[in-house]
């Protein structure tokens, strides 16, 4: 599965450097960090799929920068599994309450965690494979996420619903009165003028081409 990009975050380093050897091995991505602050840095600029992290380390410990990924930068994609000597319950715990997708005890098994990565990448290529790109834009509704060419963009939900509704009928008409029943219901009432207010929020986000205004009819997505 070598399209995976993989974060090690870890300040011994000759546990970085034994990981990044047996996942290179395995024809996987590296990146190295060696303190909290550095991890934070390369995940912006790297963009890993799957991030290795132990929990004690300087300048931001793992469970931090777990938070930080979830709550700060919205990042519920990425694989977080953590890779620690500590056995505690409670300390499991908080790494799972932060975010964490899986716990890893030292020392690690190489075989078995290369299998784990593995079954981690198979479904995120899975999920890869299923999303459908139109002109740039993707949009994953089970988690309610809209990427514009692989770059997050945040829309509230009314928004995301207009979009989403369009999206999936392009190339289709819809005039402001089907729009409203579409999104809010038929029994909510909207001012028609509401919809263009909406659809200015949405193209200052994604740009004034993908959404064509058809005068005196209504609104398209186009492709």
């Amino acid at each position: 599965m070598d399209f995976a990009k993989i974060l090690i975050v870890d300040d011994e380093t000759d546990i970085t450097e034994f990981l990044q050897y047996n996942l290179k091995k395995s024809n996987f991505l590296t990146e190295i960090a060696n303190d909290g602050l550095q991890a934070i840095e390369l995940y912006k600029s790297f963009k890993p799929n799957i991030i290795l992290m132990d929990i004690m380390m300087p300048e931001l410990n793992g469970v931090e920068i777990c938070e930080k990924i979830r709550n700060h930068y919205k990042d519920q994609d990425v694989i977080i599994i953590f890779l620690s000597a500590r056995n505690e319950e409670y300390t499991q715990i908080a790494c799972y309450n932060s975010g964490g997708d899986d716990y890893i005890q030292k020392p690690i098994k190489p075989r078995l965690l290369i299998k784990k990565i593995e079954s981690y990448t198979k479904r995120i290529k899975k999920l890869n494979l299923n999303s459908v790109i139109k002109n740039g834009i993707s949009i994953n509704k089970a988690k309610h996420l809209i990427f514009l060419n692989e770059k997050k963009i945040n829309l509230t939900n009314t928004q995301f619903k207009i979009l989403n509704f369009l999206f999936k009928n392009d190339n289709i008409v819809f005039n402001r009165k089907q729009i409203i029943e579409k999104v809010w219901g038929e029994n909510y009432y909207v001012s028609p003028r509401n919809v263009d207010v909406q659809i200015r929020k949405i193209r200052k986000q994604i740009g004034d081409e993908k959404i064509v205004t058809i005068k005196g009819v209504g609104y398209k997505f186009t492709v």
